[in-house]
């Protein structure tokens, strides 16, 4: 009976030790991650500036953008959303960044859509790359709306610290709105 127990705490002990070594497993390392959300970046942005030509300006202002992709939203009663990006400090990709968001209401469908954070001031850009996450809110300013319709970038709104494009959306899901939306930072 003791040798039983004595090996339970062994097999116990070693699950434990190895639990550090599985987990690093999966971080990415040495992966084909990071050229893949290279790549979408890139789509992207050609995409952006080719439907919205006032965002080059934005970006040429911008100390750095945070691009992502392809975010999916999807909710019924509870939703949520992710996506993977990275961020663009002059065209050069320096972190990669995870997008999560979780809702809850009246809410039913599923999207997918693109968007773009264009950080407009170098202490907004140094805010967002030295927090452990950081949390998109209200005070988000939209250069794109929900509605694929594109504003102006004139002086006030290149004021704004952050400024967002949300555009490519496709799907059964009203809106696309960062509010609440976390971002941290992967190894992809």
């Amino acid at each position: 009976m003791t040798h039983l127990g004595m090996s339970r705490r062994v097999f116990s002990l070693g699950a434990l030790a190895s639990t550090g070594a599985v987990a690093a497993c999966g971080n990415g390392v040495g992966s084909r991650g990071a050229v893949t959300i290279d790549a979408r970046v890139g789509a992207t942005l050609d995409e952006m500036y080719r439907s919205y030509p006032n965002t080059r300006q934005l970006a040429d202002k911008a100390d750095g953008l945070l691009v992502m992709p392809l975010v999916t939203e999807a909710g019924f009663g509870f939703g949520g959303a992710y996506g993977r990006g990275a961020l663009l400090v002059n065209d050069t990709t320096v972190d990669y960044y995870s997008v999560i968001k979780g809702s809850g209401g009246l809410q039913i469908g599923a999207q997918q859509f693109a968007h773009v954070l264009f950080f407009m001031t170098n202490e907004a850009l140094t805010d967002f790359r030295r927090s452990p996450g950081w949390a998109a809110g209200a005070d988000l300013e939209y250069v794109i709306s929900d509605k694929g319709e594109s504003v102006a970038a004139d002086t006030t709104t290149t004021l704004s610290p952050v400024l967002a494009a949300v555009f490519a959306q496709a799907g059964l899901r009203l809106g696309a709105t960062l509010e609440g939306t976390k971002y941290t930072r992967i190894i992809p």
